[in-house]
């Protein structure tokens, strides 16, 4: 069945990022399966993973098709082997208590936009965070200086602002955003760095496909003019792997041909961020 899309004048433009690119072999393959069906705008890469070195060169075949940027890790298995990383809960603590610093925090965020640009050799389209770490206190204000310093002469990555457009957002939404998100709007402002203010696809990962279309079409409802739409889609994955399941249930609803109907009747079309952010 055709699904007729309102005038393209009244086409909202969202920007689809899939997070997690090289988390695994399945995320990386489900990641660019989707991107070469046109499914997605972005993707942010764990750059601290080894799969990182591995998958790049392949994900350069779809350069220009999509947005590629840093997935910020303070929290992964991989951040823990660098010797930075700790357990989501703990860096949350540090930075609620101001033991997150700039100071340190800055160098770590050097060494992953080195490894990004190691492997993808060119900078990154935009940056984010791995469980929203980007807006943390003590890193905020070191990463909108390190890219001030590196890319100051342009292009210069765009950032996520995890915060929810509605203020009566669902509970794990609005504790998200409550991280820094009004704050890392404000240092970004001040400092002429290129934001996406909006964010959807906060929830529990509990869900099988069904209930992640349903999702979607309320998400798809609400978005406003360049927001972003968070996904974790992944083929099969490790046996220790988290929220397996539900990643697998976005990557089959994501490749199938709800997903293109669902955008078309909400009146909502995938834009890269040069154009959504313009």
């Amino acid at each position: 069945m055709t699904v007729a899309a309102p005038p393209t004048s009244r086409l909202r433009r969202l920007i689809v990022c899939a997070d997690d690119f090289a988390l695994h072999a399945g995320a990386s393959q489900g990641i660019m399966q989707l991107a070469a069906q046109g499914r997605l705008s972005a993707t942010s890469a764990l750059v601290l993973s080894p799969r990182w070195a591995l998958d790049a060169p392949r994900l350069r075949d779809l350069r220009g098709q999509l947005d590629v940027g840093l997935h910020l890790d303070w929290t992964s298995a991989f951040a823990r082997a660098q010797g930075h990383g700790r357990p989501l809960a703990r860096v949350m603590a540090r930075a609620l208590l101001g033991g997150l610093r700039p100071d340190q925090a800055r160098p770590v965020i050097e060494q992953q936009l080195d490894a990004f640009e190691a492997h993808w050799q060119a900078s990154p389209d935009h940056v984010d965070g791995h469980q929203h770490v980007q807006q943390f206190a003590g890193i905020r204000t070191a990463l909108v200086q390190a890219l001030l310093a590196r890319y100051g002469r342009g292009p210069m990555p765009y950032l996520r602002i995890s915060r929810p457009a509605r203020p009566r957002a669902e509970l794990k939404s609005r504790l998200i955003a409550s991280l820094g998100a009004d704050a890392l709007e404000n240092i970004a402002k001040n400092a002429g760095v290129t934001r996406a203010r909006a964010l959807f696809g906060t929830y529990d990962f509990g869900r099988n496909e069904a209930a992640y279309a349903r999702r979607m079409t309320a998400w798809l409802a609400d978005v406003p003019d360049g927001a972003i739409l968070m996904c974790h889609p992944a083929g099969p994955a490790p046996a220790h792997a988290a929220s397996a399941a539900a990643r697998q249930a976005e990557l089959a609803y994501l490749a199938g041909p709800r997903w293109p109907e669902a955008l078309a009747r909400a009146g909502v079309q995938l834009a890269r961020g040069a154009a959504a952010l313009a």
